[in-house]
């Protein structure tokens, strides 16, 4: 079977994207697995330029078909905001609690129907000296007024969705993996992975 590599080392990204990427005709490989270790800057200013430089920057590095994605949590009520520094917006080094805090520190003021939100995800796909088109995929939701659930990573805890009532924290993974923005982008990616697989 041949390789894919998940440009992330990401515990928590690299679980769901074993389980959504299985069946497309890869094995998935991370940079740690490989030896590979490389920091990519994302020095882009939108979710698709940053997916673009990780994946075109470790495929390089290893000469492999390589995945990559960019993703965060797009708050209507802060202007778009945290968007690509989702990860850093609470500064360089903050833990997932910390940077809920404080998302739910500048969302104190805003009523229940002020509060809608999206995670957004592009994944980028190269091949050595080939960039495939972006896939994009997102979810629409709330931000809630308190974190609630242990499933997930980043903000899945504050990010409540109507329909289900409950946090994207307090879904069960084969649930969030088939309706999360990364689920969907992924669903999207393993349609031309399996191609690719079969070229």
């Amino acid at each position: 079977m041949p390789k894919l590599l998940l440009a992330s080392n990401n515990a928590g990204k690299l679980k769901e994207y074993q389980s959504l990427l299985s069946g497309c005709g890869f094995e998935v490989v991370t940079p740690a697995e490989l030896g590979i270790k490389i920091t990519v800057a994302e020095t882009g200013t939108t979710f698709e330029e940053n997916a673009r430089l990780k994946a075109a920057a470790l495929a390089e590095a290893s000469g492999l078909l390589t995945l990559a994605d960019d993703s965060g949590l797009e708050v209507d009520a802060l202007g778009g905001e945290p968007g690509v520094y989702s990860a850093r917006y609470a500064g360089e080094n903050a833990t997932d609690t910390v940077r809920n805090d404080y998302l739910l520190s500048k969302m104190e003021d805003i009523p229940a129907n002020k509060r809608t939100a999206r995670f957004r995800c592009v994944i980028a796909i190269v091949q050595p000296g080939h960039t495939l088109p972006a896939i994009e995929g997102s979810c629409e939701g709330l931000i809630a007024t308190e974190p609630h659930g242990v499933n997930g990573f980043g903000y899945d805890p504050i990010f409540y969705l109507p329909e289900y009532r409950k946090t994207m924290a307090e879904l069960p993974l084969e649930i969030k993996n088939s309706l999360s923005h990364r689920a969907i982008a992924a669903q999207k990616a393993c349609l031309v992975l399996a191609k690719l697989a079969n070229c």
